[in-house]
């Protein structure tokens, strides 16, 4: 690895989003919400899908969201 240049690393969260409305939306939420606080995302896979129920009803999706951004090395670090 001597001498090597370049490449990337990336940072990993999950996050869950939810809409009343349906899973695209709880995914969607879920991607603006974060992207409020982190730059440079770059994949969001949607890991897991559930529904909270009351009285044999919908009542709100659920997405869990795995998303990933590249991680950036502050210059003052090198």
């Amino acid at each position: 690895m001597d001498g090597e240049v370049g490449g990337s690393v990336y940072n990993v969260i999950e996050v869950v989003g939810t809409s009343s409305k349906g899973w695209e939306e709880a995914v969607t939420k879920a991607v603006e919400t974060a992207s409020e606080k982190l730059t440079n995302l770059r994949i969001a896979e949607v890991v897991e899908l559930d529904a909270k129920l009351a009285e044999g009803n919908v009542i709100a999706f659920r997405a869990k969201v795995r998303l990933s951004f590249k991680h950036e090395i502050e210059p003052e670090t090198l």
